[in-house]
């Protein structure tokens, strides 16, 4: 197994003392990153570019990440916040430049082009599920499955480049891996009331909620007690364990299947962080 290494070579493009001090970043895509790096080095022409374009990809992302960071409102008077916004605004977009600079130097013209048409593909993703939630027109599945399809797409662009059958399987385990990522991320949101608004939470408790629940769901500035107090009611941070500890158990069977064995046994390694956090001790809830 080759050495993976792209997460420090990220750091030389991310870790800037500027944007470190005044504002917060999202975290490395790095289940998504190390599935296109193990993919690509078993490619028989592209294995040579596998750290290369797993950078500029999981930059990109960043950048498609830190963007989402960005209030929707500029209504931020108080200088550290109003410094904050704006460097998010200029770090998504330095982020994403650097796919650019990195392959263009290395001569890979035609995948400039094909990772832009994917971040055209992901914005129209985005832009139609911003919609949904505007118009409460979502449910609480279909909240995952276009989770999941956002965070892929970006990675879901290098299926054309893919070889033979693993160019199939390649769409099937990213999918599933991101399904558990996107879960592993909700259950961090269902401990934060402050983010409840942009989480599975609100959809599962918006579609079982009385409509005095509803109309406090709805809130500009809802009371941080009662939003906690319907998060126990209706089990959010329970049954999102429950439905992470589905999607790993389905992951691994697809993975203790696949062949060739070395692969599955590699993408079986990547994916051990997943059960790690459902055997750790959980917050008290109501469980």
């Amino acid at each position: 197994m080759n050495c993976y290494r792209i997460p420090e070579m990220a750091k030389k493009y991310i870790e800037y003392d500027m944007i470190q001090k005044h504002t917060e970043l999202p975290l490395f895509p790095e289940f998504r990153t190390r599935l296109l790096y193990a993919f690509l080095s078993k490619h028989s022409t592209l294995s040579g570019h596998s750290e290369l374009f797993g950078l500029v990809t999981s930059l990109v992302q960043i950048g498609l990440d830190t963007h989402d960071m960005v209030s929707v409102t500029n209504q931020a008077k108080e200088m550290r916040a109003a410094r904050s916004r704006q460097l998010k605004v200029l770090a998504g977009d330095y982020f994403s430049s650097r796919f650019y600079f990195l392959l263009a130097h290395a001569g890979q013209i035609e995948l400039i082009g094909v990772i832009s048409r994917a971040i055209c593909d992901v914005n129209r993703l985005k832009i139609n599920l911003y919609q949904l939630m505007k118009q409460l027109k979502l449910s609480a599945e279909d909240y995952i499955k276009q989770s999941v399809e956002v965070k892929t797409q970006l990675y879901l662009a290098f299926s054309k480049l893919m070889e033979g059958t693993v160019r199939r399987k390649w769409s099937e385990i990213l999918q599933l891996f991101t399904c558990c990522e996107v879960l592993l991320l909700e259950i961090s949101k269902s401990e934060k009331v402050q983010q409840h608004r942009e989480s599975w939470g609100f959809w599962h408790v918006f579609q079982q909620a009385t409509k005095e629940e509803r109309r406090h769901l709805q809130l500009d500035d809802p009371d941080p007690s009662k939003i906690r107090a319907m998060w126990l009611k209706y089990k959010v941070t329970t049954q999102l364990y429950q439905m992470l500890d589905a999607a790993v158990k389905q992951l691994q069977e697809y993975l203790q299947s696949l062949e060739p064995k070395e692969l599955g046994k590699e993408l079986l390694l990547v994916g051990e962080p997943f059960k790690l956090y459902l055997s750790r001790p959980k917050a008290s809830e109501e469980i």
